[in-house]
């Protein structure tokens, strides 16, 4: 018997999968629930064949769970995106229509025919270090809301309101200023009083997860915080996100996966580039608000933009082209990082080159042209030792 792929569409509490050989021949299919009985009887079923291999979709998402049950039991898994199986699907059904059986079936023809998707692994400290971040972005919104609604309580109890910027202490100290002596008012003032106690659990639990995130990035080695616009967030929002950097074969594969490479939108004589709104967007930020600080400081990064400017590039064009730049050198920090530590006592801790912090197959399908016009021609570009 030879090796036999199991594709699977997963859900919450179900998972339909089914069986393929390598000349695509349906050998079996079934839905099963994801308790343990269920989980245990589809287990059963794919080992009836000795050589094979899960591919379920979407790894980083609802298939997650499932896919680190099955790599603890000693199972190959590999990540199969949503897009790719559908491609599969309208290629196979000629329409987009969409059935569980149907899905599980586009999901096992596109990895038998898809090379180099990603391998899931069990999870390690990348993890952490997202979920982390993740709990800080959360945190970061919730200050802003709060705010916001208490700007808004301000502006209603003080003309003129309050300035942009607020910090606890000094809405608090505003509110003592206001006395209230109407229902309506008294109750404003209350709310706002309630909102500003919240604000002050909020910019603690926010400093405690700054220290943190400072301490794990410094405990893995990475040197990341000493790029110019690279804060605790960012650096583990780069190391959660990226995993193993060595996964991307060059740094124009890494911005392409970032969506920091620009797209080619030439028509006739006219040669021109526009922005990508593909890859990882979360990266993406990273680098812009890295590009941000640079520019409101004396460094390289700025030098490089007004560089730009002055070749007739517009504001926009000039800022991608930095944030190009700027992912060459977080790419160069990230892989001296590991070359060190691996030439180092005890060798490189932490993600592996399949690790599952990696977003979905790194192979996207956007430029990665290193800038607008040949990389050569602009020798002067940012360093480490300015980002």
């Amino acid at each position: 018997m030879g090796r036999v792929i199991i594709g699977m569409d997963p859900h919450k509490r179900s998972a339909t999968i089914e069986i393929i050989d390598d000349r695509e021949t349906v050998l079996a299919g079934d839905r099963f629930g994801t308790d343990r009985d269920g989980y245990r009887a589809m287990l059963a079923l794919g080992r009836r064949h000795p050589e094979r291999l899960w591919a379920v979709e979407g790894c980083n998402g609802i298939g997650r769970h499932i896919a680190q049950r099955l790599v603890a039991d000693g199972e190959t898994v590999v990540d199969v995106p949503p897009k790719l199986s559908a491609r599969a699907r309208v290629f196979a059904t000629g329409n987009g229509r969409k059935t569980d059986p149907v899905d599980a079936h586009s999901v096992a023809v596109a990895a038998l025919r898809t090379k180099g998707l990603r391998h899931i692994v069990a999870d390690d400290e990348t993890v952490v270090l997202r979920l982390l971040v993740d709990r800080r972005d959360e945190l970061g919104r919730a200050r802003t809301d709060l705010v916001n609604r208490i700007h808004k309580l301000l502006l209603e109890l003080l003309p003129g309101g309050a300035k942009t910027f607020l910090s606890a202490d000094q809405a608090r100290a505003l509110l003592a200023t206001i006395r209230p002596r109407d229902l309506v008012g008294r109750t404003r003032r209350r709310l706002a009083s309630e909102l500003v106690g919240e604000l002050v659990q909020v910019d603690k639990k926010i400093k405690a997860a700054k220290q943190e995130l400072t301490e794990l990035v410094n405990d893995s080695g990475s040197s990341l915080l000493e790029l110019n616009g690279i804060g605790p967030s960012g650096a583990a929002r780069l190391l959660g996100d990226i995993g193993d950097i060595r996964r991307f074969t060059s740094r124009a594969h890494f911005a392409s996966w970032n969506g920091t490479a620009p797209l080619d939108a030439s028509s006739g004589d006219q040669q021109r580039h526009r922005l990508s709104r593909a890859g990882n967007r979360r990266i993406n930020r990273v680098l812009h608000i890295m590009a941000i600080v640079q520019l409101r400081h004396d460094t390289l990064g700025r030098a490089y933009y007004r560089r730009r400017l002055a070749e007739g590039k517009t504001a926009m064009e000039a800022i991608r082209a930095l944030k190009r730049r700027l992912s060459d050198v977080v790419y160069r920090r990230m892989l001296g990082d590991i070359q060190r530590l691996e030439t180092g006592p005890g060798g490189q801790p932490g993600a592996t080159l399949q690790s599952s912090a990696a977003d979905p197959n790194p192979e996207v399908n956007t430029s990665e042209q290193s800038l607008p016009g040949p990389a050569d021609h602009h020798p002067r570009t940012p360093n480490s030792h300015a980002a």
